[in-house]
């Protein structure tokens, strides 16, 4: 094991920040002198990237728009042993970043989430937090619970972590894929309370709460097919099966009365749900050997890279 200290990256993903990321960027070159500072523009259309460089980062440039985009481009770009991911509007606190780094260390865990406390009005919208309560509950039911802030933009990553996550995702429905990657890979993670301001005067959310909202759960909606086939196509299932007997429950009773079979086309329906509801069962059975296939893959993958361990462990 090499007694060398752990490369500390942080990676500021950002469009449309030249307000902020001079502030942000200082921010985190104070309380991690010994890290290297990379900002991801986004295609910005100002100053983002002209600020950041004077500052000091390194900047890096993505053209396709949406912060998915530009967490598959920094985690493949970038070589660390540990990766600090926190937004370029200087909501989030930098002098957080030395305890998450040190619990990531100490406890050798692959992801720490920096959990959104504040009192500000202005900084965490009710839409906004409702909505993230509602989405962590969601993720929680199917994946497992171990967050309370799902969409917390303020993240510390493993090497292993960073280099085995496929990153699907183009906006900000990324935050839910991290956490499911780290549930389905039963990676050891935690949350440490961070303190979240508003933005400064002059700074703009790009998140939108309901088009972005409908973009998480159709991202959650797709996970679960894809990575709980047999849940899914299971309740399909359920659904056909429901439905056909709801539908043949009159033509049974009349059968059993009289001897007849009225509303042939009404029968032949119900046949076809349950034939239906059959297939998507089988769908499920053959996905769900699929997926663990692919799950023991990525598992092996991760197996190969290093943890986080602090000089000379």
């Amino acid at each position: 094991m090499s007694a060398t200290k752990p490369r500390i990256a942080v990676v500021i993903p950002c469009y449309n920040e030249a307000v902020a990321i001079g502030r942000v960027v200082e921010g985190f070159r104070r309380t991690l002198p010994q890290a290297s500072i990379y900002v991801f523009d986004n295609n910005s259309s100002d100053d983002t990237a002209g600020v950041a460089r004077r500052a000091g980062a390194i900047v890096r440039h993505v053209q396709l728009r949406g912060k998915g985009n530009v967490v598959r481009r920094m985690f493949a770009d970038v070589d660390a042993d540990v990766y600090v991911m926190a937004d370029g509007d200087d909501t989030y606190d930098a002098t957080a970043a030395p305890a998450l780094v040190d619990k990531l260390l100490d406890e050798g865990l692959d992801m720490v989430v920096g959990r959104r406390v504040t009192q500000e009005t202005a900084a965490y919208r009710s839409g906004h937090r409702f909505g993230n309560v509602l989405l962590t509950a969601t993720a929680a039911a199917v994946f497992g619970n171990a967050f309370d802030d799902l969409l917390s933009g303020y993240r510390v990553f493993s090497r292993r972590f960073a280099k085995s996550f496929p990153a699907h995702s183009a906006g900000f429905e990324i935050e839910t894929e991290l956490a499911v990657h780290a549930l389905g890979m039963r990676m050891p993670v935690a949350e440490v309370p961070t303190t979240y301001g508003a933005r400064p005067e002059g700074s703009h959310s790009k998140l939108s709460t309901y088009r972005d909202g409908l973009r998480i759960l159709g991202t959650i909606g797709r996970l679960v097919k894809s990575e709980r086939p047999l849940a899914f196509f299971s309740i399909g299932f359920g659904l056909c099966v429901l439905l056909a007997i709801v539908l043949a429950t009159p033509i049974v009773v009349v059968y059993l009365e009289t001897g007849l079979v009225p509303r042939v086309p009404t029968a032949i329906l119900c046949a076809a749900l349950v034939l239906l509801g059959v297939i998507l069962l089988g769908c499920g059975l053959v996905l769900d050997t699929v997926t663990r296939g692919r799950w023991e893959t990525k598992h092996m993958a991760y197996l190969t890279l290093e943890g986080p361990r602090r000089t000379g462990e």
